[in-house]
């Protein structure tokens, strides 16, 4: 008797949530556009995301024209990157960036992109065994980088552009750290030319990171495997002039082979 109690209370609890899904659903379809809009972010504002998603898809495709649907496109998007969908999240803020390219928010769009964008990666495991993972992880962090610098460029006055900014300075080390840790891993299979590419890049493209110093005495040592020791001197005297406390300077053996794992790991530890 007890336990068709139970049964039945679950059957009765399983109804009603059923109902309320309906009611849901149904209401989607009948409210006007504002009351919509406004479940929409009130589901948005208190964190459920899914109901938000469901609401914000009802009203664009039921009213396609207008201020409620544009802002409605927007919210989607932010709406999909908070529930971890970036796909989904992404495909959307760049349609809107190309139906509205004059759009009041606009800046906001390429901001929210950028967002997406710089976290855009896998679990930590996944990237450390997954090469391709890898790259495609790099490939995020430069169209980030892109967002961002668009926004900045664009929009300099933007609120939102002081976050970009300082957003872009960590992605900017954090792709020159990954360009030195595969400059090192090439030195040490005594592939000297690629690895003297590897730093030469890091000096070109990313001169005020933290990592220009390492290039310049992996360009160093490259350079001196292949008998280039005019090329090797003259990178020399950049080095001591501009980082004279280097651990190169102090240990020509730089960098250890055990150091490149040990560095590697954190890096892709990166979100």
């Amino acid at each position: 008797m007890r336990v068709l109690k139970i049964f039945s209370l679950i059957t009765a609890v399983l109804l009603l949530a059923s109902c309320s899904l309906f009611r849901t659903r149904a209401n989607y379809d009948t409210l006007p556009v504002a009351k919509l809009y406004s479940t929409a972010h009130n589901a948005l504002s208190h964190g459920n995301y899914a109901n938000a998603e469901k609401a914000y898809q009802r009203l664009i495709a039921r009213f396609p024209y207008g201020k409620y649907n544009e802002q409605s496109q927007v919210d989607l998007a932010y709406a999909q990157y908070k529930d971890n969908n970036p796909e989904d999240a992404y495909a959307t803020i760049n349609r809107f960036i190309k139906t509205y390219p004059a759009h009041k928010h606009i800046d906001y769009a390429y901001y929210l992109r950028g967002l997406i964008n710089f976290n855009r990666s896998s679990g930590f495991v996944q990237r450390l065994v997954s090469q391709d993972q890898s790259r495609r992880d790099q490939g995020y962090r430069l169209q980030s980088f892109d967002d961002f610098s668009q926004l900045t460029r664009r929009f300099p006055g933007s609120k939102y552009a002081a976050d970009a900014r300082q957003r872009m300075i960590y992605l900017r080390n954090g792709l020159a750290e990954h360009e030195i840790n595969v400059a090192k891993f090439y030195f040490h299979h005594r592939l000297y030319v690629a690895s003297a590419h590897r730093a030469q890049y890091v000096i070109e493209h990313y001169q005020r990171s933290p990592e220009t110093g390492d290039a310049l005495a992996l360009l160093v040592r490259s350079y001196r495997k292949l008998g280039l020791d005019k090329l090797a001197q003259q990178s020399l005297a950049v080095l001591k002039l501009n980082y004279p406390h280097h651990p190169f300077l102090s240990d020509p053996n730089w960098p250890h082979y055990a150091s490149i794992w040990m560095r590697m790991i954190p890096f892709t530890n990166h979100h």
